[in-house]
């Protein structure tokens, strides 16, 4: 995925601010989706794919902050922006240290816009590319039956075959019938391979 083939979220109450933004970030290519509120966001929008949102803190019904709560929730991949007014200044920083990915005062430079939207979407395609792997190695973890989960989570230290079996009250040569499926399946090779796959699962 590159930034060009996702999508920038727009989302603000204030119909005047969704088509200025709109026409800047289309004219300078990007494609784009406009919502009206938080909620309309949340039932529209494909909340597991990649692409940046642009949220206002202050809206009516769910506020920017509580939608960027729902994403983190969710454990959406999209980078959230927010465009803050001068007194919320302080609630878009304290959003940042929270995982967003910056913020945008109103009003906004196109220039500013456009350079903090280009390096949002940047990040994005990042984010969005890691959070496909996690994804699909999720996936192959599923495949495991239970024992070969067991086995797996203590041969990631590194333990022996006798040590797994006596830790799991099995034959050795079951541990090693459950090793092979294991790296089979997994696609790895190694103790080391295994615990780097399982850290980026997130597992």
């Amino acid at each position: 995925m590159t930034p060009s083939t996702l999508t920038v979220h727009v989302v603000d109450d204030d119909e005047a601010v969704r088509k200025s933004i709109l026409y800047l970030l289309t004219a300078k290519g990007f494609q784009v989706c406009t919502h009206a509120s938080g909620e309309s966001f949340l039932e529209s929008a494909d909340l597991q794919r990649g692409g940046c949102v642009i949220l206002d803190l202050r809206m009516g019904g769910l506020s920017g902050l509580q939608v960027f709560d729902v994403l983190r929730e969710r454990a959406s991949p999209l980078v959230p922006l927010f465009l803050s007014g001068h007194g919320d200044i302080s609630l878009a920083v304290d959003a940042t240290k929270k995982g967003a990915f910056g913020w945008l005062e109103k009003p906004c430079k196109d220039t500013v816009l456009h350079d903090t939207v280009t390096q949002a979407m940047e990040e994005a395609a990042r984010t969005y590319a890691a959070y496909q792997t996690r994804v699909e190695q999720q996936g192959r973890w599923q495949t495991l039956t239970p024992r070969e989960r067991e086995v797996a989570l203590q041969l990631r230290t590194g333990a022996a075959n006798k040590v797994v079996a006596r830790s799991l009250d099995i034959d050795v040569r079951t541990v090693e019938t459950h090793r092979a499926k294991v790296y089979s399946k997994l696609g790895v090779t190694n103790p080391t391979e295994l615990d780097a796959f399982l850290r980026c699962a997130g597992l």
